[in-house]
């Protein structure tokens, strides 16, 4: 840049200047710099330099006024001025105050170190003293063995040299031997010193002092903690006694099942695996720590390590669930159990809900009940009922059964205008077989025609003698829909709940039974248990069939949020991981591992039963199994249902539909919505899928439909049965039935060109037709059947020839005809069959 080129140069001066800035691409850019003078404010002492503070300015400018801060007065001047006198002050205080509290803190770690060496001089004198007196001892103990050894030796031969009644050299050995000792305690010392020194001379080297060294005395971030000077102590004192003592082995007592892991073989006898690894490879077993080994081989290996063995089957596991004797003084009143059977459409959920005074009948598909139901009930007079209503269609047997099993007193409900039933027969065997007390409950007694004494001679039938029979069984009229009779039923089950008098104990562990199960969209697995014995709590642990889970919750029959149920209380129970078999028993356990434990030896001991059974033991066996199979037409069918006793009941009814030419196959059946893996199976079996109670979700009825898989839904039992039991009927084979329309008799044979032999027949009976079937009979014994070549009255070929009347016959491949031979004249037709 010359001079000439008009730019300003750029000054030191107090006024602004400007500087132009060039940037790539030809651009500039003018900037204004100011330089500003930095203003400096100088105390002054007031009274012209009578302050005595060390500043060599001070005087200076408070006797100068020019050289005084500007807009500073001497007042202000003398408030500074003391302002920062205070804090020299304070500064000077918390100085000595740190100072003080370095030297507290030096001697407080001067004070430990010299404690923790007192500590430690006293524990090496004291194992010093201890080696000593056990060496004294050694060397006493020398000497007595060669005294008497010599004196054994002089006894011996008594004309020795005096050379052989010595004192042993090991004597004055033994008598100079706490010479080391000093000697080691000052090498200790020497050393002890010499390390201190080195840890100074390091202290005092290293250049910063951090806020850790100052803290810990120069030693480091961390000291040493009382179980590690424990430790040393330790060692020191077993190094005194003469070495470190190998510590004792523990015998232990290992509980060995049918099948180990070597992991878990080596955790229960606390040994490494690679020990246990390496001793199966010296007995020629080559196995990683992840591999089951048999009993037999596992006992060898237990025995080796010196450990006592214990032989335990899979089936121990459910010990920790076996049965507990309650003491009497912990049982307490419980509520009765009752349940409700009878025939179906006998009243007895009506009669359930005029005495809950609650509407369950209308929620139910065809007004007949197809699930068991569990309520509890408080009377008027207080007393706590528990009621079960269990289905009364003949397909819900098992149901039936369950509750039976599970109850205190049975009610059997018999409607007066139609007495004793198939399915009331059924119940009454079920309670005596669960041997439970019976009260009868005569309902529509409003009904015209209504006969309750006929009802009563009716059960006599079925030993069952009421009350007003001369026998023993309470009975009580009833009617569901006029609220009749139904304090005198509550009193009479209020009072065979006191003879029986029910107790139980509700501070143990819970123990229950499975009602019913489901498998709820929104809830997952819900089962329907009823608490036999002790309390259910939110959070236990239990164990119910192949499946277990925690308690995450509880809901009563009336929907609401529970935390604990007792004895004789109906919940519905969430926190399962599957859906249980309706009537497994529910028991608590303590933990998780437990439940999981005996859930998984109860899943593997099902399915090898269920292999056992399905296996064929002969080869024989297999293949007259399998040609039975192929004499049998089979239905194939999928079945899904909301609740596990509507699955139950379904698939024992699909089992009594058939014969030995049909039958139907349930090769699936399950609780929740029909899926996808659904439609995939009845795909590759070619079944239909049926839903009871439950919809396929859209996934499935999508695939369904590309597929051409037929879904069914159903809501009551009784069609769903029917259905299926026509769908088999259409597996049998038409049955053939022959109708005889007529018979005709040869009277004469003529031989006819290009048809053969033709007999002249005169139709004796009926009429015969060309199209039908005929038998050659001869002396009323059948020699051939087959079909007509010809029918011809005169000349021409006619379809029928009626009674009375002469016709010409030719039999299709068959020409040994003879005159007074007959011929009969029949018809077949096919008949469905249905199963019964």
């Amino acid at each position: 840049m010359s001079d000439s080129d008009g730019k300003k140069t750029l000054g030191l001066g107090r006024g602004p200047g400007q500087v132009k800035q060039s940037f790539s691409h030809g651009r500039t850019k003018n900037v204004v710099v100011e330089t500003k003078r930095k203003r400096v404010v100088v105390p002054k002492p007031a009274g012209g330099g009578g302050s005595a503070a060390p500043n060599a300015r001070g005087p200076a400018s408070g006797g100068d006024p020019k050289k005084r801060p500007a807009g500073i007065t001497d007042a202000e001047l003398a408030r500074r001025m003391k302002a920062l006198a205070a804090a020299n002050a304070v500064e000077a205080e918390e100085a000595e105050k740190r100072a003080a509290d370095d030297k507290a803190r030096a001697e407080d770690r001067e004070r430990r170190r010299a404690e923790i060496d007192a500590k430690e001089r006293e524990e090496q004198e004291r194992a010093e003293k201890a080696k000593a007196k056990l060496e004294e001892e050694d060397r006493k103990k020398r000497e007595e063995e060669a005294a008497k050894a010599s004196a054994a030796a002089a006894s011996a031969a008594p004309a020795a040299s005096p050379e052989g009644a010595a004192v042993p050299s090991s004597a004055p050995r033994g008598g100079t031997k706490p010479a080391p000792v000093k000697r080691d305690r000052d090498n200790n010392e020497r050393r002890d010193n010499k390390s201190s020194r080195a840890r100074d001379d390091n202290a005092r080297r290293s250049g910063k002092l951090t806020l850790n060294q100052a803290l810990t005395g120069g030693e480091g971030g961390r000291q040493k903690s009382m179980a590690a000077m424990k430790r040393k102590q330790e060692r020191a004192r077993q190094k005194a006694m003469g070495g470190a003592q190998e510590r004792e082995k523990v015998m232990r007592t290992v509980q060995l099942p049918e099948a180990i892991t070597v992991s878990e073989l080596a955790n229960r006898m606390t040994e490494r695996v690679s020990d246990v690894v390496k001793s199966l490879m010296n007995s020629g077993i080559m196995a990683t720590q992840n591999q089951s080994i048999d009993a037999d081989t596992a006992e060898l290996v237990i025995e080796e390590f010196g450990h006592t063995v214990q032989r335990v089957s899979d089936a121990d596991v459910e010990d920790v669930i076996a049965p507990i004797e309650d003491d009497a003084a912990d049982l307490k009143d419980r509520p009765p159990v009752i349940t409700i059977m009878g025939h179906v459409d006998h009243g007895k959920t009506s009669l359930l809900d005029a005495i809950r005074k609650a509407n369950v009948t209308g929620g139910e598909a065809g007004g007949i009940t197809q699930h068991i139901g569990a309520y509890q009930v408080t009377t008027d007079t207080g007393a706590v009922l528990s009621f079960l209503d269990t289905p009364g269609h003949a397909a819900f047997t098992s149901m039936r059964a369950r509750g039976a099993q599970v109850t205190d007193i049975v009610v059997l409900v018999v409607a007066a205008d139609d007495a004793v039933m198939p399915q009331t027969v059924e119940a009454i065997n079920h309670a005596k077989a669960a041997n439970v007390p019976m009260i009868v409950a005569i309902n529509k007694i409003d009904v015209p025609g209504a006969n309750p004494d006929k009802v009563r001679t009716d059960l006599l039938q079925h030993e069952v003698m009421v009350e007003k029979m001369s026998g023993e069984v309470q009975d009580v009229e009833v009617s569901a829909v006029k609220g009749t009779g139904l304090e005198e039923l509550l009193e009479a089950i209020a009072l065979q709940a006191e003879i029986l008098e029910l107790k139980s104990n509700p501070g143990r562990a819970a123990q229950g039974a499975v009602i019913e199960a489901q498998l709820d969209v929104g809830r997952g697995p819900v089962a329907t248990v009823l608490i036999q014995n002790g309390t259910l709590r939110q959070g236990d642990i239990f164990v119910v069939g192949e499946q277990w889970g925690k308690v995450r919750a509880m809901e009563n029959d009336k929907g609401d949020r529970v935390k604990e149920a007792g004895p004789s209380v109906p919940v519905e129970v969430l926190g399962l991981n599957g859906t249980p078999e309706a009537g497994d028993v529910l028991n608590v356990v303590d933990t998780e591992a437990q439940a999981r434990e005996i859930a998984e030896y109860r899943a593997n001991a099902a399915k090898e039963k269920r292999a056992a059974a399905g296996a064929a033991t002969t080869l024989e066996q297999l293949m007259q199994k399998a040609k039975e199979d192929q004499e049998v037409a089979e239905l194939p069918i999928l079945v899904k249902t909301d609740v596990q006793g509507s699955a139950e009941a379904i698939v024992q009814a699909m089992e009594k539909i058939g014969n030995d030419e049909v039958r139907v196959r349930v090769l699936h059946s399950g609780v929740g919505a029909i899926t996808e893996s659904d439609i995939g199976l009845a795909e590759a079996s070619g079944a239909p899928v049926i839903g009871f109670n439950v919809r396929a979700n859209a996934s499935a009825r999508s695939t369904a439909n590309q597929k051409g898989i037929e879904i069914r839904y159903y809501s009551v039992i009784y069609d769903l049965v029917d259905d299926v039991k026509a769908a088999a009927s259409g597996l049998l084979s038409a049955e053939v039935r022959e109708n005889f329309i007529g018979y005709a008799s040869i009277k004469e044979v003529f031989k006819v060109s290009n048809v053969g032999r033709v007999a002249g027949c005169l139709v004796t009976e009926g009429v015969a037709r060309r199209s039908a079937g005929v038998r050659l009979l001869r002396d009323n014994v059948v020699i051939h059947e087959g079909t007509l070549k010809t029918l011809k009255r005169f000349k021409d070929e006619v379809a029928e020839v009626q009674s009375g009347q002469e016709c010409g016959m030719a039999f299709e491949n068959y020409e040994d005809i003879r005159e007074d031979d007959v011929i009969e004249i029949f018809e077949r037709e096919e008949v469905e069959r249905t199963l019964a």
